[in-house]
């Protein structure tokens, strides 16, 4: 923010926020709107300031979400980036929310946290993607040797997601196998998979036009 100093006085007026980063709110806002369902206000800042710093530093535009393929390893894969992601934060949600209700009396469960993790899951992807002179998207030579967990977490981290988000970030792959994934962590692992597994198998697609 950009404080409005009185020139007499000395005293400080007002805080006005810059246009770009207002701009940069309200892209974020309209790419996720599942956002507002995060109850914690300082987690809900903190998952937005880390999609605008993946949007600042990507060499991908916002509306390329909305285009490219959410995955390099389906070939012709129908669905976007944004149908994918957003389909895991409902999935994660609605498993979260049931598990809660049916078990929850064994199985604390932090519904903020799986809501983050899953909306930041893949936020990495934002510099391990790029477009390509032909206007498709390939692995950028950073996603080459950095994944998008790796590249995830340190932009969570540059923007103060608590730790328990990260490892959602962190373990939401296949890289995750190799720790004890807390339980919202499994509940936005097997929401992400859900989402992806079914298109490895080219039986199952079935494109409506």
């Amino acid at each position: 923010m950009i404080p409005i100093v009185d020139a007499a006085s000395g005293w400080q007026l007002a805080l006005v926020v810059p246009i770009t980063s207002r701009f940069m709110r309200e892209t974020v806002k309209k790419l996720w709107p599942e956002i507002d369902w995060i109850e914690n206000a300082d987690l809900r800042e903190q998952v937005t300031q880390t999609w605008i710093k993946a949007l600042e530093r990507s060499p991908l535009e916002a509306e390329d979400l909305a285009q490219i393929p959410f995955t390099l390893l389906v070939q012709n894969c129908p669905i976007t980036f944004m149908e994918h992601k957003r389909c895991v934060v409902h999935i994660a949600r609605e498993s979260a929310k049931a598990m809660q209700v049916f078990m929850g009396r064994a199985l604390p469960i932090d519904i903020d946290a799986v809501i983050a993790g899953a909306i930041l899951a893949d936020v990495g992807k934002l510099l391990e993607y790029e477009l390509g002179p032909d206007r498709k998207s390939r692995q950028s030579e950073r996603g080459e040797a950095l994944r998008h967990p790796f590249t995830g977490v340190a932009l969570a981290l540059e923007c103060g997601v608590p730790d328990s988000v990260c490892h959602i970030i962190a373990a939401h792959a296949a890289e995750g196998d190799l720790v004890k994934r807390t339980t919202e962590a499994l509940i936005v692992h097997h929401a992400d998979f859900m989402a992806f597994l079914p298109f490895k198998n080219p039986k199952n697609i079935k494109v409506k036009y």
